[in-house]
């Protein structure tokens, strides 16, 4: 079957994964977002200077901003925007999806107030017979960019959904693995953001590299444990989507959610840095959402309860750290 794919949101990971579909062979491609000055300078210049400099949308890609258009007859949509307007963006879009489509979600978060999952708000906000799944790992968008060497997980509750994911995105820089633990890719995916966050203070307080691996491998123990307490697969957080994804987000110099810790250790305002960049970090909203989710379910977080306790209750960064290291002692696992 010929696929032809629309991806919903003109930010990073929408142009990135419209890059590698066209490289798949994907017949159709379409390209999604709301009016206004980025959809015209995609339409004109083929690129998005604010999101993504130097990247230029293959000319195979096709530009919109009527749903309708975007959607027409598309098997394969790939959600590329955040968390938080997922819901709004649905309602736009919805009347114009057809049935028996996939829909898959690259975004990474934990809806605040709801504490649902991408594919659940998806599932919540689609009223037509739709296949949900998620793509997923350590891709900075900025590396995807340049085409350099990349692995990503589609993971669907069936397998032939997560075949035509692979298929359709299996560009020669970028090879998609199959999964079924939907659930636990998500949680990764989020979680992740959150325990970044932590290790960007390790660096912004200049604590070296020891603290920040602590921080990544307790921080993956975290993530393990409220996946397995939603019926997560705990393989799933060993592996690309779990520790690959999150080693990237702790390390790399492009991760929004690092870079927004480590200003947070130099003392900048939480504030400060989102008005100095107009980055989405989506961190942010998860560390809020997530240890509302653990508290429920009773699963100990002490990485991200101090990150939300920096954010929301005014501790001081240093301050959050060091009852970390106070805490009485256990064993590993």
């Amino acid at each position: 079957m010929a696929e032809c794919m629309a991806i919903v949101g003109c930010g990073q990971m929408g142009l990135v994964m419209a890059d590698a579909a066209v490289a798949a062979g994907v017949p159709h491609v379409r390209l999604w977002g709301p009016a206004g000055a980025m959809i015209d300078e995609l339409r004109s210049a083929r690129t998005n200077h604010d999101r993504l400099p130097n990247f230029t949308l293959p000319a195979a890609v096709a530009v919109h901003d009527d749903p309708a258009a975007a959607l027409d007859g598309a098997t394969i949509v790939i959600h590329a925007i955040p968390v938080q307007a997922t819901a709004a963006a649905w309602g736009v879009l919805s009347p114009h999806l057809h049935d028996r489509a996939i829909v898959a979600s690259t975004a990474k978060g934990i809806e605040v107030d709801t504490y649902r999952l991408p594919t659940h708000i998806l599932a919540d906000s689609i009223d037509v017979d739709a296949d949900f799944a998620v793509v997923s790992g350590p891709t900075i968008a900025t590396e995807l960019m340049h085409r350099k060497p990349a692995v990503m997980v589609a993971a669907a509750a069936r397998e032939d959904v997560a075949s035509r994911l692979q298929a359709a995105l299996h560009a020669p820089w970028l090879r998609i693995y199959a999964s079924g633990d939907v659930v636990g890719v998500e949680l990764a995916g989020a979680a992740k953001n959150v325990i970044a966050i932590a290790a960007g203070i390790c660096d912004g307080l200049e604590f070296g590299d020891n603290a920040k691996s602590a921080v990544l491998s307790r921080g993956l123990a975290e993530i393990t444990r409220l996946g397995v307490a939603f019926g997560a697969q705990s393989e799933t957080f060993f592996g690309i989507a779990g520790v690959g994804d999150l080693a990237t987000t702790c390390f790399s110099p492009h991760g929004r959610n690092r870079t927004f810790g480590e200003a947070l250790g130099r003392g900048e305002t939480a504030a400060a840095f989102l008005g100095r960049t107009g980055a989405t970090v989506e961190g942010i909203s998860t560390a809020e959402s997530i240890t509302a989710v653990a508290s429920e379910v009773d699963v100990e977080m002490p990485i991200a309860e101090a990150v939300y306790a920096v954010l929301f209750d005014g501790v001081p960064v240093g301050d959050a750290f060091e009852l970390l290291m106070a805490r009485d002692m256990g064993s590993e696992w």
